[in-house]
């Protein structure tokens, strides 16, 4: 049997309203519960991002979601609509621009306040064309 990730428990101070506006971003499911005291976000049909409320300290924690080109063009716009900063690098200033190094496209955010930053940083990453060097 192929080894698959099944799921990943994220902090939040507010689970149900950090996954909501995830799945909202990425145009995906989410259940306000599901197994254990989780609020799931259905990435695809084999892994959810588990959500559980928190009060202690968060590490920073980097998500990337490979996407389709028309996905990418959704959340980008999901993203301007719910008027949340972004920016083109990983670590960096909120320049609002979209990183187009390695053939692709790429944006980061944070969850913004007052839901409050439960996953760190978060990236959306168009199918990429070119070849990313390997050393």
């Amino acid at each position: 049997m192929a080894i698959e990730l099944d799921h990943f428990i994220v902090s939040a101070r507010d689970q149900r309203a950090s996954a909501k506006l995830l799945a909202e971003l990425l145009g995906v499911r989410w259940a306000e519960s599901g197994a254990g005291p989780f609020s799931p976000v259905y990435l695809n049909a084999a892994l959810t991002l588990d959500f559980i409320n928190d009060d202690g300290p968060f590490p920073i924690e980097h998500f990337c979601f490979r996407v389709s080109q028309d996905e990418f063009d959704a959340i980008l716009q999901r993203i301007k609509a719910a008027g949340i900063k972004y920016r083109s690098m990983v670590r960096g200033p909120e320049d609002m621009k979209v990183n187009t190094d390695y053939g692709g496209r790429m944006v980061y955010w944070n969850e913004p306040a007052p839901v409050g930053n439960a996953h760190g940083e978060l990236c959306a990453t168009g199918e990429l064309t070119g070849k990313v060097a390997t050393s």
